[in-house]
């Protein structure tokens, strides 16, 4: 293990037990002595999760469902745990891609399975191996675990499968443009060798904290599509996109995208 690593454990350490012993302050309002308040648990985890709409649609990106906009209490949380590194906001995270995941395939929590079946694999977009060190933590992997835990305990038979790999030369997408995002992300993905065997003839969602452009998301399909042998083309873009179970007819591939939060104006244009 080298220094980087030893120390960003350490870090860890000392960062969770804090949170055990001293809890601080509410990551999503600020109230005190209190990792998350139940309000702000809500907002995250208490409303149904809704399909958005991207008003510059990426090609190829797959229907989107998000758990609620990236906005107020849902913000602060995703930032604390992705980028403070608040390591036990991942349960309260982890409930809300679950739900996403679970209107995604066209299942209701708790209760009966998705509209699909067979076993369901939850891949993350990654991101770089730089970015993962600086924080010392893969924050979608880790919350797409703690969702997969919710929906095994709901009866849905799905597991993660960390098979995308970022190539190197990629930009950090904070703060880039739509243009710029889809242009700094094409072809910057790729699934690895033993990633392919285990995707080939699956049924997969792809997971993710937040979408903003879907540029993230439409080369993770891509890639994923291609190693699933184009499975993901079986439903049309009129039933993907309008249907309330956009996933129902489809047995393999991307079926859809599921994400902690949407922009706040893909749920605007939900709502029209």
């Amino acid at each position: 293990m080298g220094t980087v690593e030893c120390v960003n454990g350490v870090r860890r350490y000392w960062r969770d037990l804090g949170d055990l012993v001293l809890p601080g302050e509410c990551a999503g309002c600020g109230q005190a002595r209190t990792v998350l308040c139940a309000q702000c648990r809500e907002a995250l985890s208490g409303e149904e999760a809704r399909w958005v709409r991207i008003r510059r649609r990426q090609a190829g990106l797959p229907p989107v469902c998000a758990a609620g906009p990236y906005a107020g209490a849902v913000r602060e949380v995703l930032l604390a745990h992705k980028e403070r590194g608040a390591l036990g906001l991942v349960g309260a995270l982890g409930a809300g891609l679950a739900r996403a995941v679970g209107v995604g395939l066209g299942g209701a929590l708790p209760g009966g399975g998705p509209a699909v079946g067979g076993e369901v694999l939850l891949v993350p977009v990654p991101s770089g191996r730089g970015v993962v060190r600086a924080r010392g933590h893969d924050p979608v992997r880790r919350v797409a675990l703690a969702a997969a835990g919710v929906l095994r305990r709901g009866g849905v038979d799905v597991r993660v499968a960390s098979v995308v790999r970022q190539r190197a030369g990629v930009r950090d997408q904070a703060g880039l443009g739509f243009w710029e995002r889809r242009e700094n992300l094409a072809g910057a993905l790729r699934v690895s060798p033993a990633g392919v065997r285990v995707l080939r003839g699956r049924a997969v969602v792809l997971v993710d904290d937040i979408v903003t452009t879907g540029a993230s998301l439409a080369e993770a399909a891509r890639v994923v599509g291609e190693a699933c042998e184009g499975g993901g083309e079986e439903v049309s873009g009129e039933v993907a996109r309008e249907g309330p179970h956009p996933v129902e007819r489809r047995r393999r591939g991307v079926l859809c995208a599921a994400v902690v939060a949407g922009s706040p104006d893909s749920f605007e244009i939900n709502r029209n």
